[in-house]
């Protein structure tokens, strides 16, 4: 059981989660509510298409390596390919996640309009960005990546100190070497300039409505700026909607869940499944929420 002060914490936050879902859920559902947990859906004005629900691959990620890297390629690819058995297509992975050979591997035989892959550099120049692309394709064993991301930017002078990897990104989608380019961000202020900048044709964003692992501890803050990119024609693409896992009641998950799809400006989002079992379980709840938010 939970010491006093602790539990008297959970719970102030676990309501303040419903009352911000329910807020969201009370305005309406979206014109653009999905159909189900895996509706194609399409990134902005990328003409990209993936599942609502995609998997990610990053969980406790760093050094190459992260909790679905750790299952070993043998349950990974059977993870990968239960995902892919239910109608999810958008994987997202990152050369310091280590995941891109365990995709590779995942997806042999399987046709390459089936699934979209969304991979992540630390580029900062032209060179670097250039050796990174071309070593992501080989490990990812494809000729050409969907979606590739200035991977966590910090500050709010990115733009600049990016510069280089931007201009290389942009030749790249140009030569049809990747298909979109965009970022995925940790602060608020380059979160804003993200929101602003015509680079990002596509973001990665941290989004729960406890504010947890996110760029602002206020929901509403970082909903604000993915409106904007929403209404700029980006693709918006949720994480950490379970806040790395430690949104852990069913309570919580699901007012997560009605709270990201109420808002009507993610496209689509990423969960890190662990195993077959979880990827049933958010799929179902997913269903639920919409049905929910629907109302």
């Amino acid at each position: 059981m939970l010491p006093n002060i602790r539990r008297r914490e959970f719970l102030a936050t676990s309501a303040a989660a419903l009352a911000v879902a329910g807020t969201a859920r009370a305005a309406g559902a979206p014109a653009n509510l999905p159909k189900s947990s895996t509706d194609k859906r399409v990134l902005g004005k990328t003409g990209i298409e993936v599942s609502l629900v995609g998997m990610g691959t990053g969980t406790i990620g760093s050094e190459q390596s992260s909790n679905q890297v750790r299952l070993g390629v043998k349950e990974f690819t059977r993870v990968v390919r239960h995902a892919l058995d239910r109608g999810v297509c958008l994987f997202d992975v990152a050369d310091q996640y280590g995941s891109h050979a365990f995709l590779r591997e995942a997806l042999k035989g399987v046709d390459r309009d089936k699934y979209v892959i969304q991979t992540k550099t630390h580029a900062k120049d032209e060179r670097i960005a250039r050796s990174h692309l071309e070593r992501y394709r080989l490990e990812l064993g494809v000729e050409m990546i969907d979606v590739m991301l200035l991977h966590c930017m910090t500050n709010g002078n990115w733009t600049n100190e990016y510069a280089g990897a931007m201009g290389y990104l942009m030749k790249a989608r140009e030569q049809g070497i990747i298909r979109a380019h965009g970022t995925s961000c940790h602060g608020m202020d380059p979160l804003r300039l993200a929101a602003k900048t015509p680079f990002v044709q596509v973001d990665l964003a941290r989004i729960n409505p406890e504010g947890l692992h996110m760029d602002d501890k206020q929901p509403d803050e970082v909903a604000s700026q993915l409106e904007e990119m929403h209404n700029a024609g980006k693709g918006v693409i949720g994480m950490k909607i379970f806040g790395e896992g430690d949104i852990k009641s069913a309570e919580g998950r699901d007012a997560s869940l009605r709270f990201v799809l109420g808002l009507g400006t993610v496209d689509a989002f990423v969960i890190g499944f662990e195993s077959v079992a979880q990827i049933d379980n958010a799929l179902d709840r997913v269903e639920a929420a919409i049905a929910a938010v629907r109302g």
